[in-house]
């Protein structure tokens, strides 16, 4: 009963850790582009810097990593722990997040349209939805085209975007990969610890960019210049960083709940809706291809978790099948009286 009681505990938390995730990603998926818009539109011009925010606020993570800490402590004595991640974890986590970094590039440098798994026919289903209405996105949007771009800077754009997705496609599996080959239990402190290293080390990339372009020296003649005012400029660039790492620990907790499918199916759903939000606040056009993408990915979303629903009660009748051949078997057991045991004569 007990074991019973703790199994159910750890299942309300699991979902509650998800549906903050879930919300954690919405923000940052719609509400990061929409602020770096905000810079770009208003006289910000340097790409490394909007590359760098989107990981720059890794430091935030030790909040939530002080706190766990704090009650690890009161609970366990002063022997707990601070960190648990040992050296091969933490070399994995380097790498995943030199791609990250790497990732970030392309994706601010495009200026074109906005931007380990188990499969079933629902999930592929949306992921053809999904993808269907990403690619509805990105018909007929010469007239989101910045003022003075040349087809070739276009068309350059929309082939790095396209590499981008690719590559944080691959991402997002590979951090799953990791929680399975690492030789230590993955814990949700485990979790934040690894995602501060994957930014630690994507926010290194882009400082060395940013010192090669010379942007922290250009920074303050940016901020004198900015539409808004100076004050209003760095309170942009806090605003994004702090938006931006509510996407990355909303998709790395995602990943740690459930399949990164779902990482991914969430991020591709918000993306008309950012689109939408986008005509709201910056007042854009709202062209007929927005209105058909967020009819394909909700169509997809809502696919995925019939489909999620539906296989959870397969997995459930399954589960009583296999309790009441258990209780079947034992009560057969009880029922079958004991033969007695005639001693071997010695010869």
């Amino acid at each position: 009963m007990e074991t019973d009681h703790i199994e159910k505990r750890n299942a309300v938390m699991k979902t509650l850790l998800l549906v903050i995730s879930c919300t954690l990603l919405s923000i940052g998926t719609c509400g990061g582009p929409l602020v770096m818009r905000l810079y770009f539109i208003h006289g910000g011009k340097r790409v490394w810097l909007s590359s760098w925010l989107q990981t720059g606020g890794w430091p935030i993570i030790f909040i939530p990593i002080a706190i766990g800490y704090y009650h690890r402590r009161k609970t366990e004595g002063p022997s707990t722990k601070l960190f648990f991640m040992k050296l091969p974890l933490f070399m994995a986590s380097a790498v995943i997040g030199v791609l990250t970094g790497l990732d970030r590039l392309p994706l601010r440098l495009r200026r074109g349209p906005t931007s380990c798994l188990h499969f079933t026919s629902f999930s592929i289903n949306a992921v053809v939805l999904l993808t269907m209405g990403a690619a509805v996105l990105g018909l007929n949007t010469s007239s989101d085209r910045p003022e003075g771009e040349t087809n070739k800077e276009y068309i350059a754009g929309f082939l790095m975007t396209v590499a981008a997705a690719a590559l944080y496609g691959f991402v997002l599996p590979l951090i799953k990969l990791t929680y399975k080959k690492a030789k230590q239990t993955i814990t949700y402190a485990l979790v934040l610890e690894i995602q501060s290293v994957m930014c630690l080390f994507a926010t290194l990339f882009c400082t060395v960019g940013m010192l090669i372009n010379n942007d922290f020296k250009l920074i303050p003649r940016e901020a004198r210049k900015f539409d808004l005012g100076e004050t209003r400029y760095y309170m942009v660039l806090v605003l994004s960083a702090i938006v931006w790492q509510a996407f990355f620990l909303g998709a790395i907790g995602i990943i740690f709940c459930a399949p990164s499918l779902l990482s991914g199916i969430v991020i591709a759903v918000l993306l008309p809706i950012t689109e939408i939000l986008a005509v709201i606040f910056y007042h854009e056009k709202f062209q007929p291809e927005k209105g058909v993408s967020l009819a394909l990915s909700v169509w997809g979303f809502v696919s995925y978790f019939y489909g999620e629903i539906k296989q959870n009660k397969q997995k459930e009748k399954e589960k009583e099948k296999e309790t009441e051949m258990e209780a079947e078997i034992a009560e057969k057991k009880k029922d079958t009286p004991e033969t007695s045991q005639v001693p071997l004569l010695e010869l």
